[in-house]
């Protein structure tokens, strides 16, 4: 399920709204990828192929399927309680956006 979330965040990218390469590393249970967005596309890679992500996401798949597929809105108790774990929290926002959510 996650697979699919991943393909749908790089199918639903909207240009522009990184304007800078910008690197997320994403740990979901046993899924790890790395992303790439610019202002043209979103590449989506297996593992972990940057030395040092922008952005650094850990969490559970049932939280990440609830942000992404059920709207759902992490306040701040989801990463002061570890439900989600992120060096750059608003980074995250601005990749909802970017994938139109």
């Amino acid at each position: 399920m996650q697979e699919e979330i991943f393909t749908a965040m790089q199918e639903q990218y909207q240009k522009g709204v990184f304007t800078i390469p910008t690197t997320f590393y994403f740990s979901v249970d046993d899924i790890k990828k790395t992303l790439t967005l610019d202002a043209d596309s979103c590449r989506i890679e297996e593992g972990k192929t940057v030395e040092e992500a922008d952005c650094v996401c850990k969490t559970s798949a049932k939280m990440f399927s609830r942000i992404l597929n059920d709207g759902y809105r992490p306040g701040i108790m989801d990463f002061m309680n570890g439900s989600i774990k992120s060096n750059a929290p608003q980074l995250l926002q601005q990749l909802l956006t970017a994938v139109g959510k």
